[in-house]
């Protein structure tokens, strides 16, 4: 697997929670906080909604390439809808694919 893959899917899960966890907040502070936050929230949702697309097809493609099992694949994919869960779910897919990366990029020349 090339560090493009790995490099591409961890920037699209953090723009995803971040964006998923403004929406939370905007969410909590409409509904809970009864705040007119109608404009910025829609806003946001929408930028989530596209980019939790190309999130889900970055995630996919690095998922396949790294030959993970069904059920991690569903989890990671499904990261990108839970607050805070694509922090944790980056992390460790990097913790674990950068041993995979390094071998297949071979030795590095001087």
């Amino acid at each position: 697997m090339k560090q493009s893959v790995l490099t591409r899917y961890r920037a699209m899960a953090y723009v995803t929670g971040v964006l998923l966890l403004l929406l939370t907040i905007g969410m909590i502070a409409k509904y809970g906080l009864d705040m007119d936050v109608s404009g910025p929230v829609r806003v946001i949702a929408i930028a989530h909604g596209w980019l939790f697309v190309v999130y889900l097809v970055f995630a996919f493609d690095m998922a396949s390439k790294a030959k993970w099992p069904f059920g991690r694949l569903v989890w990671t994919l499904v990261a990108g809808t839970i607050p805070l869960a694509a922090f944790f779910v980056e992390r460790k897919a990097t913790r674990d694919l950068e041993p995979l990366v390094a071998a297949q990029a071979g030795p590095v020349r001087a």
